[in-house]
């Protein structure tokens, strides 16, 4: 199996499950890591496993967003692959949906995914070489009911995949946005004992992350959508 072609690895909304997976995936495969979240006091465990840097961020503040690249460049290294893996939810009808909170989860999936690729490719353009990963959803190819601010956030942040990935392939940085469309095991949802893998698990999830990155540039993927072979299509 080919080596994964970067060094250093910042991930934004870091936490438990798909990140975690591929925060420990990238760490054995040698590379270094730093991990970043609005609270990160839930991050110890894994930093201290990873010997990963911890990083307090808002992602949908421009300059808290500068700040955290900053302390990262100088602390652990400049990035050359980040993962976006953060995003806002608020359910219901919406005619009874609060605007603010609305706002608050676009911001977090669509507008915090763009300051981060913002910054990435500014350290990554001049090297000419670099990957960024942003996670999708279902949501981000299918609206459903009573989850129209989790569909617009994650609509937008595959529409920023797709002109990101046209603009920035031919400067040598891989952009792939990953769908993944079905729940996700963990602690609080294992699979049923008359369903066996009939979720994803996070792990499987990871790993297709990496192949990811292994792929060599004349033929790189810019989109994969991942799900359980239970799911109906």
């Amino acid at each position: 199996m080919s080596a994964v072609p970067y060094r250093t690895a910042l991930i934004v909304g870091a936490g438990p499950g798909i990140s975690a997976s591929v925060a420990r995936q990238l760490a054995q495969a040698g590379l270094k890591v730093g991990l970043a979240a609005r609270s990160i006091d839930r991050l110890a465990p894994l930093a201290s496993e990873l010997g990963a840097a911890r990083y307090s961020v808002d992602a949908r503040d421009p300059a808290a967003v500068a700040t955290l690249f900053e302390r990262m460049d100088a602390e652990v290294g400049v990035p050359d692959l980040v993962l976006y893996n953060a995003s806002g939810r608020v359910r219901g009808p919406i005619a009874e949906l609060d605007p603010d909170a609305v706002r608050h989860a676009i911001e977090v999936s669509a507008f915090g995914g763009f300051l981060v690729v913002q910054q990435a490719v500014r350290r990554m353009l001049p090297r000419r070489h670099g990957a960024i990963l942003l996670t999708g959803a279902s949501a981000s190819v299918k609206g459903y009911p009573n989850s129209s601010a989790f569909a617009m956030g994650k609509f937008a942040l595959r529409g920023l995949a797709q002109s990101a990935a046209r603009e920035l392939a031919p400067a040598g940085i891989h952009v792939a946005h990953f769908v993944i469309d079905g729940g996700v095991r963990s602690d609080s949802r294992a699979d049923p004992a008359d369903q066996p893998d009939s979720t994803l698990d996070p792990d499987a999830i990871a790993q297709s992350y990496l192949d990811m990155l292994r792929q060599p540039r004349n033929a790189w993927s810019w989109e994969l959508a991942l799900r359980p072979w239970v799911e109906h299509f």
